[in-house]
């Protein structure tokens, strides 16, 4: 069977989405509807930006969820998938390529949660780490005892977890997880804390916005982050997609119940083969792939 997956904020390049531009009319078609839906060039931006400007939360989303759903849209009779799923912002990605939201409202939608983040971000310092070479249940308990707001944000692999929190909080934490015997547990790069109860005022806004949006029928199921299962009810979908952003992302879970349930490649659509690196860290023998435009001859 196969799965499709779609990678979240952290893949982004300088350059990225060029190729389906100047290969695809019906991506160049896509691209100029989003620089109208956004008010703002964002092709300028991915196709010419420095890796600075692509990094602001507002262009990264956006970004990332463009590159991803008009891949997706350009493999045409070629994308045929049994299951799918998206890491965070992914999701998203992964929603409109199943059939559960439209291009526009997806679009609409990823650059709400952009701005709401970074909102939320703006009222309280808070970061994230990344926690290498300690079980689950470890960094679990240490972010429980750990005084502050510090919790488990994303279930990468095995061995690797992110967590997410106050900036002394998740300091401390760091501490605790080295002394803990964890191989590294190092701040990341991140503007803010989240998949964490950090992101509550994220969350609110962003759950009046996919309350008002119409979500359809899938054509086939997704594996949501919260939950690690296969979805194919829409109002069990938006419940999810809102919860999303103050719960973990339970990525090793999902992509074992994915396999569970009888996934034997993993193609990913969009910047970056991240996923792909994921998916042989939880399961080496699972056959990964990389989601290319056919040039056209």
């Amino acid at each position: 069977m196969k799965a499709y997956i779609f990678p979240g904020q952290g893949a982004q390049f300088s350059g990225m989405g060029l190729d389906l531009y100047e290969k695809s009319p019906e991506a160049q078609h896509l691209f100029e509807d989003a620089n109208a839906i956004l008010g703002f060039n964002i092709t300028d931006i991915m196709f010419e930006g420095t890796a600075e400007a692509l990094k602001e939360t507002k262009v990264t989303q956006p970004a990332i969820f463009l590159h991803s759903v008009i891949l997706a849209k350009t493999l045409g009779d070629r994308f045929t998938p049994d299951m799918v799923a998206g890491h965070s912002l992914g999701e998203f990605s992964a929603l409109v390529a199943n059939g559960a939201l439209t291009f526009e409202d997806g679009l609409r939608l990823v650059s709400q949660r952009a701005l709401a983040m970074q909102k939320a971000c703006e009222l309280q310092p808070s970061t994230m780490a990344a926690v290498l070479g300690l079980e689950d249940k470890i960094v679990e308990d240490i972010c429980a005892q750990t005084e502050g707001i510090v919790v488990a944000a994303n279930y990468n692999c095995p061995g690797q977890l992110v967590i997410s929190g106050e900036i002394d909080a998740i300091n401390r934490a760091c501490e605790a997880m080295k002394e803990a015997g964890a191989r590294r547990a190092l701040v990341l790069p991140v503007g803010g804390a989240f998949h964490s109860p950090m992101m509550e005022p994220a969350r609110e806004e962003l759950a009046a916005a996919i309350e008002n949006t119409l979500f359809s029928k899938p054509n086939c199921p997704i594996y949501q982050n919260v939950t690690a299962s296969a979805v194919l009810d829409e109002a069990e979908i938006k419940k999810n997609l809102i919860s999303q952003l103050t719960a973990p992302v339970r990525w090793t879970q999902s992509v074992q119940q994915m396999i569970a349930d009888g996934a034997t490649l993993f193609t990913e659509v969009g910047p970056g083969k991240v996923l792909q690196g994921l998916v042989k860290k939880i399961n080496r023998e699972a056959q990964t792939a990389t989601a290319t435009i056919e040039t056209e001859v």
